[in-house]
Parts: C-alpha cells; sequence; structure tokens
C-alpha cells in the first residue's frame, strides 16, 4: 500500500470519565479492541454497522474475528439505514437484550455510531423504568469509524423518527468510551463517501469557528483541522490507497469536533441546521449536505457575523497558507471561494435539483431552518438556497 513522504501517525489518547481512550494508527484495531473490552470489563458485545459494510466488505468479518479470539462476540446486526430510520433502533434494543450483550461495538460511519447511541438510550430508559426510577449506569459503546463523519465524538444521536422527521437524543454518558481509527477499515469506503463525509469534518471545524461557546483552544484546533482536511483529503482523492493520508483525515475529523464535556447537545451552525432540513427529508447524504451549503454560508457569515466569528473565519487563510485580501469581510469571502473550489477538484459538487428537492419547498426549508421572525435572515437563506438548487 502507497504513502506519501508524510510519517503514517499512530498512537493513543484518552478522556476524563467516558470516553477511555482514542487508538489511531493501520492495523492498531487488533490490539485496541481488546484492550478496550478489557479496560471496559465487557463480556459480549452486538456489532452494531450497515448491510453494505457486512455483506460487501471484510471489515465486519475482520472485527467479529478479534472479538471471538477474546470470547466476547455476541452477534452482529446490521439493520441501519442511512440517515438511521428508528425501526432500526427498535430492532437492535431488541438484539442487543436476546443475546445477552454488555457493550456495543459500532463499525461504520455517522449512521451506526449513532443509532448505537440512540439503542444505549433507550435500553437505559427501560432500565429505568424496571428498577422503578433509579438511575442506573448507561451501557457503553466502542466506535471503529470507517468515515469521516465524526459521530463518534458527540454526546447527541440524531436518528428519523418513524413520521419521517430527524430528531435527536442526547447525553453526556452517550458519547462512545472507546474509539478506535484504523486507516486500514477505511480502504473500501467508497469515495464519494469518504471524500463527502470529509467535507462534513471541514463543516464541523469552520462553524465551531463562529459556534457559541467552543473555547479558544479548540478554536485553534479547528483551524490546524481546516488546514490538514484541505492538504489530505486532497492527496486521499489523488491516491484512494494513501493510508498516511488516510489515517490524518481521521485524526482531522477528530480534531474537528474535539470531544469535550458540555452541559447539552446543540447544532454547529447554519450549513449544519440545513443539512439536517435537507438530508433525511430528500435522501440527502449528510456529507454532500455539507458539499452544498458550506461555501454558500461561510459567504454569507461575511454579511450576519460578528466581527469576532468573522475574525476567527479569516484567520483560516493563514493556516491554509494563502494571503490575506486586505479586508476581513475580503478573506471571509474568499474561504467560501477556496471550500467551494475544493468541492469542485473532490468530484463532490452536486444541486438540490439533483435529489430532486421541488423548487416550491425552498420557502419552507428557509422556515424550518430560521424561523420567520428575522426577515432579513430568512430573505437570505431563501437567496442561498436558489443559489445552490
Amino acid at each position: 500500500m502507497s504513502t506519501n513522504k508524510d510519517t503514517v501517525p499512530a498512537g493513543s489518547y484518552a478522556y476524563t470519565d467516558t470516553l477511555k481512550g482514542v487508538f489511531y494508527g493501520p492495523n492498531c484495531v487488533e490490539t485496541a479492541l481488546p484492550k478496550l473490552l478489557d479496560t471496559l470489563g465487557a463480556k459480549r458485545a452486538l456489532i452494531v454497522t450497515g448491510k453494505s459494510l457486512r455483506y460487501k466488505t471484510n471489515v465486519v468479518e475482520r472485527i467479529e474475528n478479534i472479538l471471538k479470539k477474546s470470547n466476547a462476540f455476541g452477534a452482529t446486526f446490521s439493520e441501519i439505514g442511512e440517515h438511521t430510520p428508528e425501526a432500526g433502533i427498535e430492532n437492535g434494543v431488541s438484539e442487543f437484550r436476546e443475546v445477552g450483550a454488555d457493550i456495543i461495538v459500532s463499525v461504520g460511519g455517522g449512521s451506526p455510531i449513532d443509532a448505537s447511541k440512540a439503542i444505549i438510550f433507550r435500553l437505559h430508559e427501560q432500565k429505568v423504568q424496571e428498577t422503578s426510577g433509579q438511575e442506573p449506569e448507561f451501557l457503553r459503546q466502542i466506535a471503529i469509524p470507517t468515515t469521516l463523519s465524526a459521530a463518534e465524538y458527540s454526546i447527541g444521536a440524531g436518528y428519523t423518527n418513524n413520521q419521517g422527521d430527524k430528531v435527536s437524543v442526547a447525553h453526556q454518558e452517550l458519547a462512545p468510551a472507546g474509539i478506535i481509527l484504523d486507516a486500514e477499515l477505511t480502504l473500501s469506503t467508497p469515495e464519494q463517501l469518504w471524500l463527502s463525509t470529509g467535507m462534513r469534518a471541514l463543516d464541523h471545524a469552520v462553524e465551531s469557528l463562529y459556534r457559541p461557546g467552543v473555547p479558544l483552544p479548540l478554536k485553534k484546533l479547528c483551524l490546524a483541522a481546516i488546514a490538514d482536511l484541505f492538504r489530505f483529503l486532497m492527496l486521499s482523492k489523488k491516491d484512494g490507497k494513501d493510508l498516511a493520508a488516510r489515517q490524518r483525515l481521521q485524526v482531522a475529523s477528530w480534531m474537528s469536533l474535539w470531544p469535550r464535556k458540555v452541559e447539552q447537545h446543540s447544532p454547529l451552525g447554519l450549513s449544519h441546521t440545513l443539512g439536517h432540513k435537507l438530508g433525511a427529508t430528500y435522501g440527502i447524504p449528510h456529507g454532500i449536505t455539507s458539499c452544498l451549503t458550506l461555501a454558500p454560508v461561510v459567504n454569507l457569515q461575511a454579511e450576519i457575523a460578528s466581527q469576532e466569528d468573522k475574525e476567527y473565519l479569516a484567520e483560516a487563510l493563514f493556516y491554509l497558507r494563502e494571503p490575506s485580501t486586505g479586508t476581513v469581510d475580503g478573506d471571509v469571502r474568499k474561504l467560501s471561494h477556496m471550500i467551494n473550489s475544493l468541492v469542485q477538484e473532490l468530484g463532490l459538487q452536486k444541486t438540490l435539483s439533483q435529489y430532486g428537492v421541488p423548487t416550491t419547498d425552498i420557502e419552507q426549508i428557509a422556515i424550518r431552518t430560521v424561523g420567520q421572525e428575522d426577515e432579513e435572515l430568512l430573505s437570505k437563506v431563501k437567496i442561498l438556497l436558489e443559489s445552490i438548487y
């Protein structure tokens, strides 16, 4: 397998309370998974994944074999679809109970990782009812992501309910207890999924520059993540088997949504909010929604953001080794242009019309995103949506 001149990163990191460790490096799953099982005292694991990963690759089989060597394999549940339909969550709860599992090992992208959080949340609610309101400990998840969506660093889980609406659950204890970033396990991830979820990670990093409550050290981490995502997404596009680029992208995805203790889960910003409204309703993958919305939303920030937020966005040019335009607003617009160019160079340029979004829905999408109180903002969001139609 080819690598570029960069050293392939490998190592580990531990966080307080819920997150016991993040392990990263090619082939690290062989040692990291048994170590995490031992640390967590887990005896029987339910693998939660999707059908494509289970039946079209050897990734899930490889995880099964590691669990079998540790005498910890319970079963594999692969009824998790895109946007995490509620029916899959309900069936996952039943499967977890039937096999007598005490931990979930999620394998795949944001859908199985979020589904695992939702399954754990429902199991916890059931346990509370069974124990007459006493507060039992939450069950744990070990996440093994094969995309760059960064769902494993969040305390929240989004899913699509039986009415087709995007809903979410959140709790500090829902964050995975262990995360394994093994670049070898991503080699079979389809190119568009891999690159578009990289754009999702870029969306996290950029929107964290103007998201309320993000401390300065994490903003600096996000600025570094932006630079790495620009660089290594292009290298990964050039050579899909470049393990160094893939591993750096997994670490950059982590940097884009660095885990921290927060009182409640909250959306990142306008690009993410628009993505949630577009994704489940029109069947647009989350990574692609970021390809659609991030560049125009950043361009809009030049008009609507505070001066402080615009200065953070403008600072991204320094990390990207790009000269300033001479004004903060100009720098923000230049960043928007660079994001749009990256989307094009990655072959991810899409439109709302390609996904069958009716022009008659644009006003309602805008209203559902920002409400009707601020007529000026509503008008700007409608224009934004029209620009990507």
